[in-house]
């Protein structure tokens, strides 16, 4: 039963995080705990690391483990960068690291399976929240004990957005204006009736 007076906090069992720092993510820089970051998100591939332990192709993934990879990919696909082979003259998967788990090899083999389905970099249920990549610090001091602490706060606010908070502030001030220009041109009409009047009277009372 629950005590009057009182409010539930939050529910941290369930709580997920929506936002990460580069600093964060270089923490989780080893196979048993491996994150990378690419193209604006951040992605838990601990899975992938114990599934593929021991192989080769696994050694390019650890050797990158707590960094940022964007340079891997293709910001407009989302796919791994790609050029023309120069010993097939086809289109390839670009791995200046060396060929990496789920990446085809140069020429066809026989010992290379690709009943994997989609390819780790496709696959959603790795990605665990954005890369924040702005933060500032900001320190707080107990006045009564003199402890500093500096806590890391992540910069959510993005370029876009600022774009159209100006945008509509811009808007905002256009109408002001226009209301103003308008009020005006109210008031000099309405002097310019009572004249008329105060003409029309004169008029009136000069013919009597």
């Amino acid at each position: 039963m629950q005590c009057r007076g009182l409010v539930a906090g939050p529910d941290f069992e369930h709580f997920e995080r929506r936002y990460f720092t580069p600093a964060e993510v270089a923490q989780h820089n080893q196979p048993e705990d491996l994150w990378v970051s690419y193209l604006g998100y951040v992605y838990d591939l601990t899975p992938l690391a114990e599934k593929y332990k021991g192989d080769l192709l696994l050694k390019p993934i650890v050797e990158v483990a707590g960094q940022d990879i964007s340079h891997w990919f293709d910001p407009k696909t989302g796919d791994i960068r790609k050029h023309i082979d120069p010993l097939t003259g086809t289109l390839r998967y670009r791995t200046l690291r060396g060929r990496f788990l789920h990446v085809p090899p140069q020429l066809p083999r026989s010992d290379w399976a690709n009943d994997f389905g989609k390819p780790w970099w496709q696959r959603s249920h790795y990605k665990v929240g954005r890369l924040s990549a702005k933060t500032r610090n900001i320190r707080i001091i107990n006045t009564l004990t003199s402890q500093e602490h500096t806590l890391e706060l992540i910069e959510k606010k993005k370029k876009k957005e600022s774009k159209q908070r100006c945008g509509q502030q811009e808007t905002a001030r256009q109408r002001q204006q226009k209301a103003g220009r308008q009020g005006e041109t109210g008031k000099m009409a309405k002097r310019l009736r009572q004249a008329d009047c105060l003409r029309n009277q004169k008029d009136r009372k000069r013919d009597n």
